[in-house]
């Protein structure tokens, strides 16, 4: 299964957000079996983008879950989603994956 996750986030905190993101969340999240295939900022904008991927014996849901409930997760502080001013989150497909026929990639 695989996250889209868009933040915009407040403005002039981009750069503190992104090293918080890459020494807690990302680290946190592998070890709670999520894959991170990537992350971008939108040129222009106070955007960060991500997509993670979870194939473990639990859903997404159970696994996100037990991500913030770790003891790991609350006792990040202060907590690094203080920067996020919105997220939206949609669970992607590969084109490839999809089967489409009579067509190449």
């Amino acid at each position: 299964m695989l996250q889209l996750r868009d933040y915009t986030i407040k403005h002039g905190e981009m750069a503190v957000w992104i090293d918080e993101w890459k020494m807690q969340v990302a680290p946190l999240r592998r070890r709670h079996g999520f894959q991170i295939l990537g992350a971008w900022t939108i040129d222009g904008a106070d955007r960060f983008v991500w997509i993670m991927k979870y194939e473990g014996p639990k859903t997404f849901g159970q696994a996100d879950s037990d991500y913030y409930q770790s003891r790991e997760r609350k006792a990040m502080n202060p907590d690094p989603a203080r920067h996020i001013a919105h997220s939206e989150t949609r669970f992607i497909s590969s084109v490839a994956e999809l089967g489409v026929t009579g067509s190449r990639l």
